[in-house]
């Protein structure tokens, strides 16, 4: 029963709706509805703790409980129930309630699918359900409703109409997953007023269908006169490049510097051809097998790359530039992109943030998000299918990994190679994934060619506004097989019966063009047989001839080359002034007294010539870097700190949580600085480094594994591009990956770096593998790879890294090897060999064995019969040094390589046939180390000790 006064009234018995209308029902909830009319007219008229409840939880919007006594059915299919004396507010509710189910669910009924029309009726969206009729909204004001619709709309009807129109027709929104109101509402008015929507002159539909012409007409070209030759044609998404050229035309009207684009094979050689600006003459040259480097236009304007060994021309990237009418210059680059067809996205994210920032001061990089976006083109199996796309999303709004957002579109055709929707996701859409990263979505019908520029529009407008990604689910078909070799309707032949009888977007936008008088059925033909006519011409300049190939495919002289040596010590002042340097901080600011202490003993280390251990050598090797102007980009998980605790470079004040980055601060540093801890990712992260390197060269770019087996979920970045995209695409880089490695009894996860795979993939000099025992080294090689990421002789540099050796003191270097030494690719173990008359065996090892090995020959005599060295490179294999040393040692028998992986890992198996080409005539080559094995190391720590010893105690015994 209601009550008025100093009381409240009867609510109805406990319900699971949410609070608190859910408590009202029957005359109690028609009371509290009249009641918020009578607040709304004057507050203060109505009990002020019902007036307290309308200002916390606003109007009761609600649907009624049921009873138990009501029909389950009826419970379970209720869209909206009215009181059961309606009033014109419970109208106006149950308005507002169908206006935001038109928003929340119009997408389910929208006309988005070319191939299959839906039926526009779905009951959430129907008058009925909410006990309206077409009456009742005309008495509502459009404002309640529609607050942006355009002039035409007049009353509540006419809004629903509007909204109905909207949503439902060939572009579809799903937007209820942004949970930001100014975005929601951003999007809202833009959706609703059609701010977003271009209105094109003739001339610009005409020019669109010229677009489209040339789009068909060259893929029509192609399966002519290449027949049976893959090409994974654009045919049934050909609105996707329409849809480019606006998202191009965009940027460089808003003064963007750069574009940076990856996409999968589908509709590739159409998206070079017309919006990177590749000559017609080159991709055909590329079908006929005949050299096509002279086709390049000589004026610049478009720049493609070459490797030695060449990849498949639907892998191959370019470059354009292109120049608005104010002068700005604007650069498209297309990534070229392997098999593995969704790994190049987190790439391109690499070149949008280093296209972003400004390098050149000490500090953290300058980042401005409008220099550059991204445009990443997926496919729709592949969206939700690979994981690689979830990783990259997160990246979004990472402060190490955001690019002010990406515009993603889904190449959506409806099929995966064979496989169709219902068997490749569990999701409604193949863009569903995007909504956990509150990403909105618009669907759009690539039938549509002008609803194609309009989401364009949308999404750059939302990107520049937000610096958010925005996904367009470009909703298509693939007119032939996954590579027109294929039979689709062997396989899917439901759907090809209906693609077989559909007409092209060209036709369909033709015929919409006649019908309004636009164009002529003969210019329509006469614009079909221009773009016939230049692929012809174009196809009759490319030679016939295979003979110009070269079928040799040699490296170029500065890869063939080995390393220039190059200077990296560096004067003992400037060391001693930097490293004092590094230890001063802020006044006031509060260091971890532990940790402080630590950092503390660093000091006068060069005053008194004392030991640098490696993570002392490693902040030594970046300040003095950066003073010689290379800027450096350090990540990974927990790289601030360091996953063993051992580097620091970020320090936090203990009372505040401020940070202090000593490296900031050094004098005479020219360059920038950053270190961030990575998501827990591999894959995306490190190929997000490679494209940040290979955008900016001069950057000494590091990624960092937690530990070195970690690198095995980014197995696809080391086979698909860091080992061999120099060999296919001519690309670049100099990225250091550091990689933690080594047998401690950490079982077999956290004992091997997998260097073996590393060394499987090196040929060709495409990278240095190095295996370092000494801070000094450590330093000199990080040196060594700054001087030379500008030269033509840069290559990536894979280091397995420490662990206990991180501060063990035989790895510690004496502070005079940083200023007169340099790195050396072999390293010979002090005290051993003197009498080269008795040496008997050498034993040649890397990385942290020989650290062992050293220790226990501390404790030994009589060792005058061996000689050790350590293998700092292993690859290139520095033979001449190898060879210069055995030649010192007339009486060798053998030379054994003794390493503590397994037989069939490590480095042994590569070693192997290069110890034996050193080796002089009668000296044996054996191996010392674990036996092969299924996995890398022991899992039990007492039983490791026991093989690590035997190891070392078989290396270091005499046979008799």
């Amino acid at each position: 029963m209601r009550k008025q006064g100093g009381g409240f009234f009867t609510m109805a018995k406990q319900t699971n709706y949410a609070q608190p209308w859910s408590q009202f029902y029957g005359p109690n909830l028609g009371y509290v509805i009249e009641m918020y009319e009578q607040y709304l007219d004057d507050p203060n008229s109505i009990d002020p703790e019902l007036k307290q409840l309308f200002e916390q939880w606003g109007a009761p919007v609600l649907e009624e409980p049921v009873s138990p006594a009501d029909d389950e059915t009826a419970k379970t299919h209720q869209t909206f129930r009215l009181p059961e004396t309606p009033t014109i507010f419970s109208k106006l509710v149950a308005a507002v309630k169908l206006a935001d189910s038109i928003r929340h669910y119009g997408h389910l009924v929208a006309d988005t699918n070319p191939l299959v029309k839906k039926e526009k009726k779905l009951r959430r969206l129907e008058l009925d359900e909410y006990d309206l009729t077409e009456e009742d909204l005309k008495r509502i004001p459009v404002a309640f409703l529609c607050p942006h619709a355009p002039a035409h709309v007049k009353n509540g009807w006419d809004a629903i109409l509007h909204l109905r129109k909207i949503y439902t027709d060939k572009i579809a929104f799903e937007f209820s997953q942004v949970h930001n109101l100014e975005e929601r509402n951003w999007l809202i008015q833009q959706i609703e007023s059609g701010a977003y929507y271009p209105s094109l002159a003739n001339k610009e539909r005409v020019a669109l269908l010229r677009r489209l012409t040339e789009v068909e007409g060259f893929e029509k070209f192609i399966h002519r006169t290449y027949v049976g030759q893959k090409r994974f044609s654009i045919e049934g998404l050909d609105s996707m490049v329409p849809l480019l050229d606006e998202l191009v035309r965009q940027a460089i009207e808003h003064e963007i510097d750069a574009v940076n684009i990856g996409m999968a094979h589908r509709g590739r050689l159409n998206v070079l051809a017309h919006v990177l600006g590749k000559p017609y003459e080159m991709i055909f040259a590329e079908f006929q097998h005949a050299e096509s480097k002279n086709f390049i236009p000589s004026e610049g304007s478009v720049a493609i790359t070459y490797g030695w060994t060449g990849d498949v021309k639907y892998h191959l990237g370019a470059a354009r530039r292109l120049r608005n009418k104010s002068a700005h210059t604007m650069r498209i680059t297309l990534a070229n992109n392997p098999s593995h067809l969704e790994v190049v996205n987190p790439v391109v994210l690499g070149y949008t943030r280093a296209a972003q920032e400004d390098r050149t001061k000490p500090g953290v990089p300058v980042q401005n998000t409008d220099a550059s976006f991204a445009i990443l083109i997926h496919g729709d199996a592949a969206f939700p299918g690979q994981g690689i796309v979830a990783e990259t999303l997160n990246l979004s709004q990472l402060r190490g990994y955001t690019t002010g957002g990406t515009i993603h579109i889904i190449a959506n055709n409806m099929i995966g190679f064979t496989t169709e929707s219902y068997d490749s996701r569990s999701t409604t859409y193949a863009s569903d994934m995007a909504k956990g990263f509150e990403v909105p979505i618009v669907h759009v019908n690539a039938d549509d060619p002008e609803a194609c520029l309009a989401a364009a529009c949308l999404a750059f407008a939302y990107r520049q506004r937000f610096k958010k990604d925005f996904v367009i689910d470009l909703i298509g078909y693939r007119r032939f097989g996954h590579n027109e070799m294929d039979e689709p309707m062997a396989t899917n032949p439901t759907m090809y019966a209906i693609i077989n009888q559909h007409p092209t977007v060209r036709q369909l936008y033709a015929q919409k063009l006649m019908e309004k008088g636009i164009i002529t059925e003969r210019e329509v033909d006469e614009m079909e047989q221009e773009v016939a006519e230049r692929l012809k011409i174009a196809y009759e300049r490319v030679p016939k001839n295979e003979d110009e190939l070269d079928f040799i495919m040699d490296p170029p002289k500065p890869v063939v080359d080995r390393l220039p040596a190059v200077k990296t010590g560096v004067a003992k002042d400037v060391l001693h002034r930097v490293n004092e340097e590094l230890l001063q901080f802020p006044d006031g600011f509060n260091v971890f007294n532990k940790l402080e202490r630590i950092l503390k003993r660093r000091s006068g280390v060069f005053a008194q010539n004392g030991k640098v251990d490696w993570a002392h050598a490693e902040i030594l090797a970046f300040a003095t870097i950066l003073q010689d102007g290379v800027p450096i980009r350090l990540t990974g998980q927990d790289s601030q700190r360091g996953t063993f605790a051992q580097r620091h470079l970020v320090l936090h004040d203990v009372k505040t949580g401020e940070e202090y980055v000593p490296l900031h601060h050094i004098s005479g540093a020219k360059a920038s600085f950053v270190v961030y801890n990575s998501p827990l990712t591999e894959a995306a992260v490190l190929g997000y480094e490679y494209g940040y390197n290979v955008y900016a060269p001069e950057t000494l770019v590091l990624w960092e594994a937690q530990f070195g087996d970690f690198a095995n979920m980014a197995q696809v970045m080391f086979d698909q591009f860091i080992s061999s995209g120099r060999a296919k695409w001519g690309q670049k880089s100099g990225l250091v990956m550091l990689l933690p490695h080594g047998y401690e009894g950490q079982g077999p996860e956290h004992s091997s770096g997998r260097v073996e795979r590393f060394l499987q993939l090196a040929a060709e000099n495409n990278w240095t593998v190095a295996n370092l025992s000494t801070a000094a080294q450590y330093f000199h090689i990080l040196r060594r790879q700054a001087a030379l990421l500008t030269r033509e002789e840069v290559r990536p540099l894979i280091i397995m890294t420490p662990k206990s050796l991180l501060r063990h003191p035989l790895a510690a270097s004496d502070a005079e090897a940083f200023v007169d030494g340099a790195f050396s690719p072999v390293l010979e173990q002090p005290g051993l060999g003197a009498d080269a008359g008795k040496v008997e065996r050498i034993v040649f090892g890397t990385g942290k064995l020989m650290i062992d090995l050293a220790e226990q020959i501390g404790k030994m005599e009589g060792l005058d019969w061996l000689h050790i060295v350590r293998i700092e490179e292993l690859y290139p294999f520095p033979e001449e040094a190898v060879r210069d040393i055995i030649a010192r040692y007339p009486n060798v028998k053998e030379l054994v390589w003794v390493q503590e992986e397994p037989k069939n890992m490590g480095a042994w198996t590569y070693m192997e046939p290069h110890l034996r080409a050193v080796a002089p005539d009668g000296v044996d080559v054996s191996y010392i180390g674990r036996r092969r094995r299924a996995s890398p190391a022991e899992g039990d720590p007492v039983v490791h000790r026991k093989e690590q010893e035997r190891i070392i105690r078989c290396a270091l015994t005499k046979h008799e």
